[in-house]
């Protein structure tokens, strides 16, 4: 039987080209949903995260309420707006009292510096520029403002900028919370959603262990990394309250963001420490407040092992690594994305490692031969 070239030809052309088109419109469908989507990628990625995170203690809940699934998830996110919320509001109170405080004492020039002790001098590297300074802040205050008013400008728009940020991150928090509480409310359809696209993805083999190991990461960074950045702020700002440090609320928050990307809380409880042996007047209790502080700098180094890497079937370097590097490429929203990602690809290239080991030792094994005539 003979065939013809030319009819192959055309049919080969039509059927390729009716793929391309349909390959063509699927893209462009893809595109198009993907743009409109995006202005809502952060607030549901973040509520997704809230969702998967929050979920074991939605599902108590629901058990203790017969199952009611809606009231679960309402008494969840009313919860988790009064504590985010209600200290979010005092926090911005304290921070707005404490800029009028330092503006109507600069304006009434009632704002005194002690004197350097000469040992500041002697500091190195730093110690003669730090010295003057200090010194003409405690003689001619204004002087002082007047020389570093440039620098002065950039740190306050710096500054504004930063408590704008933080002012609008807050409120999507808040609303990423409240569409958490909808996903919560209907997580068992999501979850088994979820698990029929992974496993669609990935194969039925593979699927569920991926799906589970993406929630089990989740749940581990924001434990290990949130939620030992939560505590430690927590500790350190009823001490810096308790302690009379001036704006304990924004300290605090500068622990929170110091812990979030895993730098040491004691660059604010060492000079904690230092502002009270300057100012306090009782040596014992500035020792019990700087052994607390101390102890509360250094809380992560006990905390992070326990929560980071829990019920995560891969090292917590793996996933460290992920959510600091998710961190610095995409934000906060990163720390998930990132430790998901890198995890997963751990995992998949660890089990395709232990694929190839098993093919080759089943391959040496059909080599050997199996009795001593066989090897005559």
């Amino acid at each position: 039987m003979q065939i013809d070239n030319d009819a192959l030809r055309k049919l080969l052309s039509k059927d390729l080209l009716d793929v391309l088109i349909r390959v063509g419109l699927i893209a462009f469908l893809v595109v198009l949903c993907v743009k409109i989507f995006s202005p809502f990628m952060g607030l549901v990625l973040w509520a997704l995260i809230l969702a998967v995170t929050l979920y074991p203690l939605h599902q108590k809940l629901a058990k203790r309420m017969g199952g009611k699934q809606g009231r679960a998830a309402t008494l969840v996110v009313l919860a988790g707006l009064l504590l985010i919320g209600v200290p979010s509001v005092m926090l911005a109170s304290s921070f707005a009292t404490n800029v009028h405080d330092v503006h109507a004492a600069f304006g009434n020039n009632t704002i005194s510096v002690k004197p350097p002790n000469p040992s500041v001098a002697e500091w190195p590297i730093v110690g003669d520029k730090l010295y003057n300074a200090w010194n003409l802040a405690s003689s001619d205050l204004p002087a002082l403002l007047e020389k570093m008013q440039p620098q002065l400008g950039t740190i306050s728009k710096a500054i504004l900028g930063m408590v704008a940020n933080t002012a609008g991150g807050v409120l999507s928090f808040l609303a990423s919370l409240a569409i958490a509480g909808i996903m919560m409310a209907y997580g068992q359809a999501g979850d088994k959603t979820m698990l029929q696209i992974v496993s669609r993805l990935a194969g039925t083999g593979k699927g569920p262990h991926l799906h589970s190991l993406s929630t089990a990461t989740i749940r581990s960074v924001a434990m290990g990394v949130i939620g030992v950045a939560f505590i430690q702020a927590l500790l350190l700002g009823v001490g810096f309250m308790v302690a009379g440090i001036p704006a304990a609320g924004v300290l605090a928050m500068l622990v929170l963001i110091l812990g979030i990307a895993q730098l040491p809380a004691l660059l604010i409880s060492l000079p904690a420490i230092a502002y009270l042996w300057w100012s306090g007047d009782s040596t014992v209790m500035n020792v019990v407040f700087s052994v607390y502080f101390l102890v509360a700098g250094m809380a992560d180094n006990v905390l992070k092992p326990l929560f980071l890497g829990r019920g995560v079937d891969a090292p917590m370097p793996v996933i460290l690594i992920g959510a600091l590097g998710g961190m610095v490429t995409s934000g906060m929203i990163g720390l998930f994305i990132g430790a998901v990602l890198l995890t997963l690809g751990y995992k998949i290239f660890m089990e395709w490692v232990a694929d190839e080991e098993t093919d080759d030792s089943e391959s040496a094994e059909s080599e050997v031969p199996s009795s001593p005539q066989a090897a005559e």
